[in-house]
């Protein structure tokens, strides 16, 4: 029989734990992490000099300073696995005053995330940056450690729902605070490695750089994680308190 307090416990912990993961998967499918603002196109000059950029994002090689200078000139938005910049939906890119824009998006592929980083972009014998590198992936590896360990602490609870046993709650506490952990280690990697771009790649006159809403949505998800953690981990104490002085009791 499971006291009211902790089935309470219990059930708000899952809530918590569903929000958290929610949020964070969403934070992994979507781009906006990190979002750029430039200024409007002006003149065919400056417009060829945009749709090359273009061109070359959308259909050229994978290059770490060719993305970039796109993302930076070209109001683009980068995430965990996409990278996308805002380009006019007609070819004409500067004579009409309010053009239409859409949002055109790439992926990184797999071996595009373990692509080594360059002390300066673009320039393969300037020597890889170790620093860059090993946070870049980090911040793609760890959200995924983190659903993994949310997952296993899920069926681990399932199991002891079949049960009908408390046991396992410590150690689905720590498992979810592990998660909490790994989601803001991701976080914390990609703010560090965000800075470190922007040491080594200046940004343009008149562009400005600001984190975006699937961040926020991953730092969230942190706390929510350990709250969850915590609700365990006392449920899982305080009933095993409980019941062993219930046993020493019967004892006595």
């Amino acid at each position: 029989m499971v006291d009211n307090r902790y089935a309470t416990a219990l059930v708000i912990a899952c809530v918590l734990s569903i929000l958290a993961t929610v949020y964070l998967s969403v934070a992994i499918g979507t781009q906006h992490w990190y979002q750029y603002s430039s200024p409007a196109v002006r003149g065919e000059a400056n417009a060829s000099e945009m749709r090359s950029l273009y061109e070359e994002f959308i259909d050229g090689e994978f290059d770490e300073k060719t993305y970039s200078d796109t993302l930076f000139r070209l109001n683009g938005t980068v995430g965990l696995w996409w990278r996308c910049v805002h380009v006019p939906a007609n070819a004409h890119w500067y004579k009409e005053p309010d053009v239409r824009m859409v949002l055109e998006c790439r992926s990184f592929t797999l071996a595009q995330q373990f692509i080594p980083k360059y002390k300066e972009p673009g320039n393969h014998n300037s020597g890889e940056d170790m620093v860059r590198t090993y946070l870049w992936r980090c911040q793609f590896l760890l959200p995924l450690v983190s659903l993994g360990l949310v997952v296993l602490a899920g069926l681990i609870g399932f199991c002891a729902c079949l049960c009908q046993s408390l046991t396992p709650t410590l150690g689905i506490g720590v498992l979810h605070l592990l998660a909490g952990i790994c989601t803001l280690a991701t976080v914390c990697c990609y703010l560090a490695g965000m800075d470190l771009l922007h040491r080594v790649s200046m940004l343009p006159d008149k562009v400005d750089g600001s984190l975006g809403w699937s961040l926020y949505l991953a730092l969230i998800s942190s706390p929510l994680h350990m709250m969850a953690a915590a609700l365990l981990v006392w449920a899982a104490r305080s009933h095993s308190q409980n019941y062993y002085r219930m046993t020493a009791y019967r004892v006595a």
